[in-house]
């Protein structure tokens, strides 16, 4: 997984925590993505979810670098792609 993948669905995206998890129970999300150096409480969850959704998930090293690739000025502990 790659930021790339996340800057091209800009458009395709759900950003939090919160909102991911709201998505994936939805049935809206086909892939999740985690940062790494995020809160595990927070992650946690959200991997918990896509699991029992069978969603993917994959890791990215940064929420810095997720937030950049989401056009936001803040770090994103998760994102979905819809």
């Amino acid at each position: 997984m790659s930021y790339e993948k996340v800057a091209q669905a800009k458009s395709n995206l759900v950003i939090g925590t919160k909102q991911t998890i709201k998505a994936i129970k939805a049935g809206t999300v086909t892939e999740v993505i985690v940062a790494a150096d995020a809160d595990p409480e927070v992650t946690g969850k959200v991997i918990k979810v896509a699991r029992q959704f069978s969603v993917d998930y994959h890791e990215v090293p940064s929420a810095k670098e997720l937030g950049n690739a989401c056009g936001i000025d803040v770090g994103a502990a998760t994102v979905a792609i819809k």
